[in-house]
């Protein structure tokens, strides 16, 4: 299951980094929540960025036959959540990731880099 999760996180990665996503960051939130595993966090320099980030994501994870429980705030394109199950993408418009700045509420989770992996 774990790696799972992981290789679901690393989609949700790699799906932003080919939109240019910027300030991709993923917390490991197992131990503080039962919302999910993982949240993905980034954004997008204006609402139309945001949304090819979003509509990336959803694609990449339904090509992979994986099930995309919702999507919320994709109309307005300031701040997106996706919901994957264990794995949940926050994709903000930048000015709206600066004002509500999740992840200092998330300060006690830990980070977690993938890069080496994807």
């Amino acid at each position: 299951m774990v790696k799972a999760v992981e290789e679901l996180a690393r989609l949700v990665v790699q799906a932003a980094e080919e939109k240019k996503a910027e300030n991709i960051v993923v917390i490991d939130i197992s131990k503080l929540s039962v919302i999910a595993e993982y949240f993905v966090i980034c954004h997008g320099n204006n609402e139309r960025h945001v949304q090819a980030i979003v509509t990336e994501i959803r694609d990449k994870a339904h090509k992979q036959g994986l099930n995309v429980r919702g999507i919320e705030g994709a109309e307005d394109g300031r701040w997106v959540l996706i919901d994957l199950g264990d794995v949940v993408a926050h994709v903000f418009h930048r000015e709206d990731r600066e004002f509500y700045n999740i992840e200092r509420l998330w300060g006690d989770a830990p980070r977690v880099t993938f890069e080496e992996k994807v």
